[in-house]
């Protein structure tokens, strides 16, 4: 019987120290590869990861915002979102930034609603980053972290 009781004990220590959530923090981050943010963050939203946007977060970094629930999401001050149309990859247009309306579309049937209107408030997605910074509109969509960030 103590043999017994010892291996539950022994097992609720390790059922119990499993790991806690862990927060993917993003810094500097200009984007890249739609697809591979996609599965990127996707990974991190079943995983139950919070996410922490402390600083830059550009291009397809910001598809964060559609795919990990807004409610595990926040902004420090040094946030930085950055937005633009999608374009084809500059290694096969030499070196040319064209735009692809259906990559562009992608982006904006991932983004929830609350980015949709301040992007159409901002004069919708152009070739140009559009820069949303800390501050009232920032927090209308993804809420500030606590202090402790």
């Amino acid at each position: 019987m103590a043999r017994l009781l010892s291996l539950l004990f022994v097992v609720s220590i390790v059922l119990g120290a499993a790991p806690a959530r862990a927060d993917y923090h993003i810094k500097r981050d200009f984007g890249g590869y739609v697809e591979e943010y996609k599965a990127k963050y996707r990974q991190i939203r079943d995983k139950g990861e919070r996410v922490v946007i402390d600083g830059i977060c550009n291009s397809a970094c910001t598809l964060v915002l559609g795919i990990v629930p807004l409610e595990r999401i926040c902004v420090t001050p040094r946030a930085s979102l950055g937005f633009h149309q999608a374009y084809y990859d500059k290694a096969w247009t030499a070196g040319v930034k064209v735009t692809s309306a259906a990559g562009t579309a992608e982006l904006m049937s991932v983004y929830p609603n609350e980015v949709k209107r301040w992007i159409a408030k901002v004069g919708g997605l152009t070739a140009e980053m559009k820069k949303l910074r800390n501050g009232v509109d920032l927090w209308m969509i993804v809420d500030p972290c606590p202090e402790e960030f």
